[in-house]
């Protein structure tokens, strides 16, 4: 009996562990299931009861980086300062050190956030007080926007739960102005406006993720509770073609002839001659993508693209490569022309000097830039084979780039050309080229005949590692590898012989060019402004094999109004290219050509 009341309180104690043991796995078990099972449904439930946080995961716009990899934008954190107004007022204890127990006032802690943004004390408190007044439960309100990294690690150091800093994107260009036309700008909301920034704004632009949290009375986020719904992924990188030292001193080198010559503005130009790559486009008045609305909204893209221009005397050496190549006209083919003649259907053709009647040849007509003998050349092409090469050159549409408000010019289809159109578009009047145009098609004869596709962009890297956007290698041929080296013989011949020989000329190399002065249009009338021009000078190096284009333009240059207000800049800039690049000087000298037949 002893026996048998003894063993009845053990197994009362057995079984009451027994039973404790089986609520506690219980409990584990819930637990696990709650917090790790099923944790994603369970959040997916208090997020639609409302008890759940959620804040946005920021994406870093894609890098846009020189051919090089140098850095020509990027984007940085800056961080807005939140609060919540209720628990704010409350005071919280200091959490400065773990053995502070004392307990800060709202208008202490005000005056702490002022000392690191920088507001006055009183207009900080004053934010959250009013939120308070409004409704005593807020908690919502902003004390500002856009602080620095430095800035937000000072106040996280507060240790102050009731404050957050949601991060917003910041776009940033360490090279100021340099390229500014070319690679654009975003807005304060992060938003692509111009340039490059805008064009290929689909490999650049990021997707913000979403996490959600829960948080506890005292404002603090709850350890385990937080899930990444959506992941945040960062655009990718834009690589260009431009050299962003060549685009530097391009850009200085066009601020100093447009100030030199009293142009409106200016354009220089640097092309790959075999790949059609777009090494430099400087343009004066730059943008600096810093600070956009500093600079006239006249001038924050780039009126390289957008801004078409009659080329002048540059087209005559199309003109010459469109007859030798279709069979209108061989080099050994001279016309007769006097400085100013009648031509078909009664058409008026001057030239800009006063000169007897000369046999010339084609390279003669190139060399003084003859425009009663280039129409007579002109002439013998049929119109509709003229148009067509003109077509095949670029003209009349923009250029593969896909320059935002790129324009494509003006090529009116040759049934629409009357007399006078007939015989001036020979010389480049009559039509008007945007810059990559003219560029693109000395790129053609450079290249042996074979037109490239010009390109700003070299790839696109995705965030994943992913590379698009790369330059097409498939060019298209427009006239015969022959042509090409005549009419390239012809330019040098240009650069040897004519009256800006001695500016033009770069030691050690053979060098092909032309020349061009085209009228300016008023926009209003449609007529010829008075004593207003486009000059360009157009070529390429080393002229015996052709590896970059150069080409300069200016808006109505003042001091000098002919083509020799472009040759110091040209110069220059082709001394400097062919340096930048080590390229190999030429091992021969040029053959001259008779001017006259």
């Amino acid at each position: 009996m002893t026996t048998t009341l003894s063993r009845s309180p053990r197994r009362r104690t057995v079984i009451a562990l027994a039973v404790v043991l089986i609520v506690l796995i219980a409990f584990v078990v819930r637990l696990v299931d709650i917090q790790v099972v099923n944790a994603r449904e369970h959040v997916d439930d208090s997020l639609a009861m409302g008890l759940q946080n959620s804040r946005t995961e920021y994406a870093s716009r894609g890098a846009i980086v020189d051919e090089n990899g140098v850095t020509l934008a990027s984007s940085v954190h800056r961080y807005d300062v939140e609060i919540d107004p209720h628990l704010a007022v409350q005071g919280v204890a200091d959490r400065s050190g773990d053995d502070v127990d004392a307990t800060r006032t709202w208008p202490e802690i005000a005056a702490q956030i002022a000392a690191i943004t920088g507001q006055d004390a009183a207009a900080v408190e004053k934010i959250v007080t009013d939120a308070v007044a409004e409704n005593p439960d807020s908690q919502w309100a902003q004390i500002t926007k856009d602080v620095s990294t430095e800035q937000y690690r000072a106040l996280a150091e507060l240790g102050l739960p009731f404050l957050s800093f949601p991060p917003q994107a910041g776009r940033v260009y360490p090279d100021g102005a340099v390229g500014g036309n070319l690679i654009g700008f975003v807005g304060s909301d992060g938003q692509a406006l111009a340039g490059l920034e805008l064009a290929d704004n689909d490999c650049l632009s990021s997707q913000n993720g979403k996490v959600v949290y829960q948080r506890g009375r005292d404002g603090v986020v709850l350890p385990g509770t937080e899930v990444e719904t959506e992941p945040a992924v960062d655009g990718g990188t834009l690589k260009l073609t431009i050299d962003r030292d060549l685009q530097w001193y391009m850009g200085q080198l066009i601020a100093e002839q447009v100030q030199n010559t009293g142009s409106l503005r200016g354009t220089i130009t640097v092309v790959e001659a075999k790949t059609g790559k777009v090494r430099a486009l400087a343009e004066y008045p730059t943008v600096d993508p810093n600070d956009p609305t500093s600079t006239p909204a006249a001038d924050r893209g780039s009126n390289a693209f957008s801004s078409p221009f009659e080329p002048g005397s540059t087209f005559k050496a199309l003109t010459a490569a469109i007859g030798l190549d279709s069979g209108s006209f061989t080099t050994d083919t001279t016309v007769t022309a006097s400085s100013r003649e009648t031509l078909g259907g009664d058409a008026r053709v001057s030239d800009s000097f006063s000169h007897p009647a000369n046999n010339y040849t084609l390279t003669g007509v190139l060399i003084d830039s003859s425009n009663v003998g280039i129409s007579k050349f002109g002439e013998k092409i049929p119109r509709d084979t003229r148009y067509d090469y003109l077509q095949k050159f670029g003209l009349g549409t923009p250029s593969a780039i896909g320059f935002p408000g790129e324009s494509g010019g003006i090529l009116h289809p040759a049934d629409k050309w009357d007399d006078q159109t007939f015989y001036n578009t020979t010389f480049g009047q009559g039509l008007s080229v945007t810059v990559p145009q003219l560029v693109g098609a000395y790129q053609t004869i450079a290249n042996g005949g074979v037109r490239m596709p010009l390109s700003l962009v070299e790839s696109c890297t995705a965030a994943d590692g992913t590379v698009t956007d790369v330059p097409s290698a498939e060019g298209q041929r427009v006239v015969s590898a022959d042509t090409a080296s005549k009419v390239s013989l012809m330019l040098e011949n240009v650069a040897t012989q004519g009256t800006l020989a001695s500016q033009v000329a770069v030691p050690g190399y053979r060098v092909a060019i032309k020349t061009g002065t085209g009228e300016k249009t008023d926009p209003d009338t449609g007529a010829y402004k008075p004593d207003a021009y486009f000059t360009t000078m157009i070529g390429f190096a080393p002229a015996d094999d052709p590896q970059y284009i150069v080409a300069v333009n200016l808006d109505e240059p003042r001091t000098v109004k002919s083509s020799a207000a472009t040759a110091p800049a040209f110069q220059k800039a082709l001394t400097q290219v062919l340096k930048n690049y080590r390229v190999i000087p030429s091992g021969t000298t040029t053959p001259e050509l008779p001017k006259f037949g």
